[in-house]
């Protein structure tokens, strides 16, 4: 798939800018309120300018219009709204969309956009937003963990990843007819977001905030591969949908899948969803989202199956089976389609919601699994990769 080179609709700050300005996207409510009150300005200040960033995607503060000139001069001289830089952009043929962002320091990192499949320009718009540059964790069938792991995206980082899909939808719009349309979030891009908890969870805030994206809670999902301190603090802090990138049924084989385990094992993961659907701010008939990656031969066969109806049997959850999505020298295989149906009828015949994932942009890998930017690894893991890779080819 070509790469479509970018051309920025929007002012993007340099160096210097933002080393002498404030870059108010990203800022939480709270701290751009206390910004104009440095400024000697009135509270509401902070809730104006929030809604003509993220709701109408404006950067030029002399183009806010209820604000006044000396205010308008006054934050062009201090402030700037800058989102990260566009590398590129692929569109898939099936919609999808994907953008790779040259983040502070020049690392790439990769955001992408699924629509509905039902062709409705209004429809469903699913944003999977990246949290870090590379990953910490390990797990043997991500490429996105073969990369290893160079930083935490700042929040306007990872606020701006949404800030640019939607503006993407209002080039040539006029401002006052400008509405977004990524109607869902997920953060399941690259990296592990409760391992940038502040970060996200601002992010987060400024998503479902009224005056930000306006999103409801049920819209923004935060993927977890088990961070189970993290977990009791999410609930406490910022009420959104829960998913856990599980994979295994049993400590054994999570142990090799998912590393993290050995560190916060299946009964800790399991305890901690639990208290995150019923014990703070009660979650009504909700429920937590099991994510499961289906690896032929590996995770696939029917008493994984029947492990993990015991293993849930008192989670509200609904199960969500993922085909793999190989990258190069990937040491697994995607499951037979008769297998993956296979496994969701144990779970359905158990009584468990179970759908199956449909693949989506892997023709611009861009698929679950797929991410991988070009991450300055501060771990050893990239280079162990590509010598254990060199190896394999060699025998």
């Amino acid at each position: 798939m070509t790469k479509i080179p970018v051309v920025q609709s929007y002012h993007l700050a340099n160096d210097l800018e933002l080393t002498t300005k404030t870059n108010l996207l990203g800022m939480s409510k709270l701290a751009l309120t206390q910004f104009f009150a440095d400024l000697g300005e009135k509270p509401f200040r902070a809730t104006q300018v929030m809604k003509w960033i993220y709701q109408f995607g404006v950067t030029d503060f002399y183009q806010m219009t209820n604000l006044s000139k000396k205010l308008q001069e006054k934050l062009s001289l201090t402030a700037t709204i800058t989102p990260p830089a566009v590398k590129f952009k692929q569109f898939s043929e099936d919609g999808t969309r994907k953008w790779v962002f040259e983040v502070a320091g020049g690392s790439l990192v990769e955001t992408v956009l699924i629509p509905a499949d039902d062709n409705k320009q209004f429809g469903r718009k699913t944003l999977c937003i990246s949290s870090q540059v590379g990953c910490a964790l390990d797990c043997s069938f991500c490429s996105t963990g073969k990369q290893g792991f160079e930083r935490d995206l700042s929040a306007s980082e990872i606020i701006g990843q949404l800030w640019v899909a939607n503006q993407s939808y209002m080039e040539n719009v006029p401002v006052s007819e400008r509405e977004n349309r990524v109607t869902n979030v997920v953060m399941m891009g690259m990296g592990e977001p409760l391992l940038n908890y502040d970060p996200v969870v601002t992010s987060m805030a400024l998503m479902l905030d009224d005056f930000g994206f306006g999103l409801s809670k049920r819209r923004v999902t935060l993927s977890t591969s088990g961070i189970v301190p993290k977990m009791y603090d999410l609930a406490k802090d910022i009420d959104v949908a829960l998913a856990i990138s599980l994979h295994a049924p049993n400590d054994t084989l999570r142990d090799e899948l998912v590393p993290i385990n050995k560190k916060y094992p299946l009964d800790a993961l399991i305890k901690a969803a639990k208290s995150y659907v019923y014990d703070e701010n009660p979650r009504h008939k909700k429920h937590v989202t099991i994510e499961y990656v289906m690896l032929g031969g590996v995770n696939d066969q029917d008493e994984h199956a029947r492990q993990l109806v015991a293993l849930l049997k008192d989670l509200p959850c609904k199960i969500n089976l993922i085909p793999f999505n190989p990258f190069p020298h990937a040491p697994y295989q995607r499951s037979s389609n008769n297998r993956i149906h296979a496994f969701s009828n144990i779970l359905n015949n158990a009584g468990f919601v179970c759908t199956i994932r449909q693949t989506r942009g892997d023709d611009i890998d861009a698929a679950c699994g797929q991410l991988v930017g070009q991450v300055s690894d501060k771990t050893r893991r990239a280079k162990q990769w590509q010598e254990k890779v060199a190896k394999n080819l060699q025998s």
